[in-house]
Order: C-alpha cells, then sequence, then structure tokens
C-alpha cells in the first residue's frame, strides 16, 4: 500500500514539473510573438533641406558623400533652413563625410548667416531666413511607456548624449511619443531628449551655443495620447516622405479617436490682437470675442491647417495662449470664451511690436513654413502709433490686417494720434488687408471675407521671400568665341543659380533665352514647374554658334520672356556674355529698367566692362560683376544670390 502511495506522490510530481516547464516555453513563445516591433532611424538624402522637415526637433540619418559643394548650407553653427540638413552636419563636424545619425533642433530665423569653410564644405552667406536649425549631435532616447504603448529606443555605444536618469528625465522634458505599426525588429530612434533653452546639450558639437530664442522642444507629457497629427507625418505623401525620408516599414496610423487636421488649403499662423481697452465696453468686447469664435468655426483649425493665438492688448499687451495651445476649433472657442477685459488705452502699436517679438517663435508654436498672419481689430483708433512698429512686422514677414470698428468720424479726427494709421500698418494699401466696420453690431459680416483673405497665401505678399517671388529669365550668349566646351560650363552656371531658388508654378519660374546674331527661346516661364524638370530643360539646351548681338537679345527678351511675367513677381534678367555686341545696347538696356527688369551682367573673358554697367540694373556694382575665365562662373553664385535676397529684404512693402 505504502508502495502505491509513492508511486502516485511521483507521478503528481512530475506531471507538475511538466505542466510547470510547459508554461514556461508557452510564455516565451507568447513573449516572442507581442513582441512590440522597433523601426529604424529615418534616412533622409543628401539634398533634404532642414525646411522640408515640419518637426521641431528630429533624429534622422545622413548617407555618405553630403560633403558634396552640390548640397549648399548657408551659415555657420545656425544654419538657415533653406540648408541641406546632412550638408550643415558635415559643415560643423558633427559628421564626417562618411555619414550617419544626428540630432537636429529648429530655432528662429536669423538677420543674417556668416558663410566659412570648414569640414571640407564652404558655407555661403544669407542675409535674412525664416527659420534656424542647429546640429547637437546625435542621441537615442531611453523607453518611455505611453498609455500603454511601448515605445523603445535603444542605448547606442556611440551617442554623443549620455542616457539620463530617470530624476533627469523627469527634470527634463518628457519624450514625445511616435507611431507605433508593424517592424522588422530595428529600433526606431525618432523621438528625442529636449535640454533646457540656452543650456549645450551634453556632448553636443562644443562650437554651438544654444540660442535663447531656441525655447524647449514640442513635447507631449507622459500619459498623453499618441495624436493622429504624428501618425500623419508618416502617411504615404506627407510632409516627411516627400522630403526624402525612407522609412523601413509603412506605419499605422489609426488614432484612439478621429480629430479634424485641419483645412491644409489655408496652411496659416494666426495671431488675433484684440482690443481691451476700457473704451471698448463689456458688451462690445462679448460682441469681438463672438467674432474670435466664429472666425475659429470658419477656419477649421488643425496641425495640418490654420493654427490660431490671441494676444490682448489695452496699457500692455499678454498672450492669452500661443499658436500651440489648441489644436481644433471646438478647443479653441472654448478658450475664447474664457477670455476677460483687461482695460486700459488702446496701444495696438505696443501689442504688434510685442507680437512681432515674442508671438511667432518657435517655442509658442510657429510652424517655419506657414505664412504669419496678425490680424488687429481697433476700436475706433489706437492711443500710441502703429506705423513703425508695422515696418518692423512687415520686414520679419508678418502679413498685418487691420480691421477698424466704428472709427473716427469728421469732429473726431483730431483726437487720432496717426494719422491714415491702417494704410501705414497693413503690408499693401490696396483695401486687401484692412476693413473699415462701421458698427459693432456689423462686425460678424466680416467673418467670411477675413477668411476668405487670410487663407489666400499667394497674395499674403509680407511672406514672399527672395527664393519663391521672382520670374527669372536667363540670357544666354551662344556666339562662336565661347565655344562648345565653355558654352556647358556656363549651363552649370546656370543650373546653379536655378538650384538656389523655391521653383513651381506659384513660386520662382525660370526661363532661358539663347542668342548670336539671332535669338531662340529655350524655354518660357510656363513651360516646367518643378526644379528636376528646369535643370533637366537646362542641361538639354543645344549650343547655337555665331555673332553677337546683345542689344537685339535684350529686346528679344523682354518681348518672349518677360512679357508673359505674372503681375506679383519680381522680374529678374541674368545676362552672361564673352565679349562686346556687334550693335548698341544703350536703348534695349533703358527698355528693360523702365520695363521693371532687374538685371545682372555677367561678362566673361573679352566682354566689355562699360557695356556690362550699362546694361546692369543701377548701382552697376551690385549688378555687374567681370570674370576672366569661365572656369571661375562659380565663384559668383553665392555674391549674386546674396544680392538678389539683399535687394529684395531692402524694398519697401507697401
Amino acid at each position: 500500500m505504502g508502495m502505491v502511495v509513492l508511486t502516485m506522490k511521483a507521478s503528481v510530481i512530475e506531471m507538475f514539473l511538466v505542466l510547470l516547464v510547459t508554461g514556461i516555453h508557452s510564455n516565451k513563445e507568447m513573449a516572442k510573438k507581442i513582441k512590440r516591433p522597433k523601426f529604424t532611424v529615418p534616412q533622409i538624402n543628401c539634398d533634404v533641406k532642414a525646411g522640408k522637415i515640419i518637426n521641431p526637433e528630429f533624429i534622422v540619418k545622413c548617407p555618405a558623400g553630403c560633403q558634396d559643394p552640390k548640397y549648399h548650407v548657408y551659415g555657420t553653427d545656425i544654419y538657415a533652413s533653406y540648408s541641406s540638413v546632412c550638408g550643415a552636419a558635415v559643415h560643423s563636424g558633427v559628421l564626417d563625410n562618411s555619414g550617419g545619425k544626428i540630432l537636429v533642433r529648429k530655432v528662429a530665423g536669423q538677420s543674417g548667416y556668416k558663410g566659412s569653410y570648414s569640414n571640407g564644405v564652404q558655407s555661403l552667406s544669407l542675409p535674412r531666413w525664416r527659420e534656424s536649425f542647429i546640429i547637437l549631435g546625435t542621441t537615442i532616447q531611453p523607453v518611455t511607456l505611453i498609455q500603454g504603448l511601448a515605445v523603445t529606443a535603444a542605448e547606442d555605444s556611440h551617442s554623443t548624449l549620455p542616457k539620463p536618469s530617470p530624476s533627469e528625465a523627469s527634470a527634463t522634458s518628457s519624450p514625445r511619443p511616435r507611431p507605433v505599426g508593424h517592424g522588422s525588429g530595428e529600433t526606431d530612434l525618432w523621438s528625442t531628449t529636449s535640454y533646457a533653452s540656452g543650456q549645450n546639450s551634453p556632448g553636443a558639437n562644443p562650437g554651438i551655443q544654444r540660442p535663447d530664442s531656441v525655447g524647449a522642444a514640442f513635447q507631449k507629457p507622459v500619459g498623453a495620447d499618441v495624436s493622429l497629427g504624428e501618425m500623419e507625418l508618416w502617411k504615404p505623401g506627407s510632409a516627411l516622405l516627400d522630403a526624402g525620408f525612407v522609412p523601413k516599414e509603412e506605419l499605422s496610423t489609426q488614432s484612439l479617436e478621429p480629430v479634424s487636421q485641419g483645412d491644409p488649403n489655408c496652411r496659416i499662423d494666426l495671431s488675433f490682437l484684440i482690443d481691451g481697452s476700457s473704451s471698448i465696453g463689456r458688451r462690445r468686447f462679448r460682441i469681438q470675442k463672438q467674432f474670435l469664435t466664429d472666425v475659429a468655426q470658419a477656419l477649421d483649425i488643425g496641425p495640418a491647417g490654420p493654427l490660431m493665438g490671441v494676444v490682448q492688448y489695452g496699457d500692455n499687451p499678454a498672450t492669452q495662449f500661443s499658436l500651440k495651445t489648441h489644436m481644433n476649433s471646438r478647443d479653441l472657442k472654448a478658450a475664447i470664451e474664457k477670455i476677460t477685459q483687461r482695460g486700459g488705452l488702446s496701444n495696438a502699436g505696443r501689442a504688434i511690436s510685442f507680437v512681432t517679438k515674442n508671438f511667432f517663435s518657435k517655442v509658442n508654436g510657429n510652424r517655419g513654413g506657414a505664412p504669419n498672419v496678425a490680424v488687429v481689430l481697433v476700436d475706433g483708433w489706437p492711443t500710441d502709433k502703429v506705423e513703425e512698429a508695422s515696418r518692423l512686422a512687415r520686414e520679419s514677414g508678418i502679413n498685418i490686417f487691420f480691421i477698424t470698428i466704428e472709427g473716427a468720424v469728421e469732429n473726431e479726427k483730431q483726437y487720432v494720434v496717426e494719422p491714415n494709421f491702417a494704410n501705414k500698418a497693413v503690408c499693401r494699401t490696396n483695401g486687401f488687408y484692412s476693413f473699415n466696420v462701421q458698427s459693432w453690431f456689423g462686425l460678424h459680416k466680416t467673418v467670411q471675407p477675413l477668411v476668405k483673405r487670410v487663407c489666400d497665401t499667394d497674395r499674403l505678399a509680407c511672406s514672399k521671400t527672395c527664393f519663391n517671388s521672382a520670374d527669372l529669365g536667363f540670357v544666354i550668349d551662344g556666339s562662336s568665341s565661347v565655344g562648345t566646351g565653355n558654352f556647358r560650363t556656363v549651363l552649370q552656371f546656370v543650373a546653379n543659380l536655378s538650384k538656389e531658388f523655391e521653383i513651381s508654378e506659384t513660386d520662382t519660374r525660370i526661363g532661358a533665352v539663347q542668342y548670336t546674331y539671332e535669338q531662340r527661346l529655350e524655354f518660357g516661364f510656363d513651360k516646367y514647374n518643378t526644379k528636376p524638370d528646369i535643370l533637366n530643360a537646362i542641361k538639354r539646351v543645344g549650343y547655337w554658334s555665331g555673332g553677337t548681338s546683345t542689344g537685339a537679345a535684350i529686346n528679344y527678351a523682354l518681348e518672349q520672356l518677360f512679357k508673359k511675367s505674372k503681375p506679383n513677381k519680381r522680374k529678374l534678367m541674368i545676362l552672361i556674355t564673352d565679349g562686346r555686341s556687334y550693335d548698341d545696347v544703350r536703348i534695349p538696356a533703358m527698355a528693360a529698367h523702365h520695363k521693371g527688369v532687374i538685371t545682372y551682367a555677367i561678362g566673361v573673358a573679352w566682354a566689355a566692362q562699360d557695356e556690362l554697367e550699362v546694361i546692369a540694373t543701377y548701382p552697376a556694382k551690385d549688378h555687374s560683376f567681370f570674370v576672366d575665365e569661365f572656369d571661375n562662373l562659380y565663384k559668383f553664385v553665392p555674391r549674386i544670390i546674396q544680392n538678389i535676397c539683399t535687394e529684395f529684404n531692402s524694398q519697401p512693402r507697401n
């Protein structure tokens, strides 16, 4: 009997051990099956510009070979967002020409970028640009859990930024979530860790100091939902993919609840400056808030469309909420309802200065690529001057709109501090940027006209830059003295200049004429609308050979190219010749200047200096150039671009 009991006990123990081992094995198999996917660092091409990437802070992987001078870089330490991301990384010393991972942070635009030669890369100077970036090094973020989604980042033994402790991580920032989908077992390093403004990130390039204007990167607190907006960045046709990113897998774009991403046809950064002065009264202040609510509803606020913030002014201005505070019309309307009146004077000029210096910054949600629009509401008239403050705002690229309600009648005009203040403030004195509303009770009628105008990005003149607002015509000498080899060098010079511009049907357009005794239209402004098409068209231009009739060529270009230029475009002519003209150039040059065509004359070898100065727009020292050999033409590309931009930025906006 005892033997039977012992045998039964042994069987039970053996069965228990089998079940235990089987359970452990099953758990391991299940763990393998539910192991969360990981992804690679997004790979970009050498020619991807920082301005094409919408994230305020990002990690990408650069390929080898980005030291090539064709990938242009503008600035030193702080680079204009028109620069190649990877080229800037090589110039800064963070990468060598073999490529690698880099951490990039967007910062505010600068009033000037200084070129320099560093690490085999020649960066160029640029007078002004709307957005900048800095290269911080490389970083890999630690594991973070966000509402049950495992957001994993592996530790990189070569990272220049050390992994922070839990206390350090909570003291600096909350890591951004990122999209999760089906991967191939590789690691996603897209998220980054932010560091306090004004300090160097640990391990960052020692030559780069963090500007005070950088601010904290856009972050989400731990526990926040992964938004549809962040998922959308990875959908086919998105800004990230269009910019040259090559994700290893297609990521999931599902969200917990559908949220409007905003109207993509009205992608603007909008600030309302509302009058909170004592003279407006409570009732009219409520009407003003209702007007804002109606505008918010009509705009369809969202991260892919318009964003809106509000500044209230009285004696002094104050931000009620910034661009990044509310990302949909519903939340925005609720926030508007909570605004309380400040009282005081109606210092609109002071408010415009405040917005210029503070509101449209990266830390407050400014997206860089979206036009900046400021709508100023005034009860009657301002109690300070607005002209100088508005001029500085316009020069910063801010499109100023004025809505004057119940303006001064004849016997009140003596109290107006600055007569004709609205026309002195707005971006163009053509009626497009100003509204004069007779009564507060009629303000609601302005909602739709205002929304239509602020969303008409083609007419937001203060958003135009030297790179996206021209019709640029090349007039190329194809005479016998040039020769086939030198002609190809000239075409490369034309291509190098064309690469600098933002080319599309609504941005800069390119055309070309070749001339000898006769003239030939190679392609007009409306022929090609993309940069690759333009560069291919330039490459296909065939050498003609013949005499040199430069005067006739200028007249031909005026008729065949610039007569078809759009009214809102700057007209730029760049003429390249290697000798003295057989005909007179003075009268054709005067005709070009009279028609508003800004002419640059580039002379090579046997070109006549006196003719170049006659052809060039005044002052000739800024518009005429001479080089002794064709092979040295490339040296003038940065200077010509800088002169074009300096001239554009110095022009009055009205």
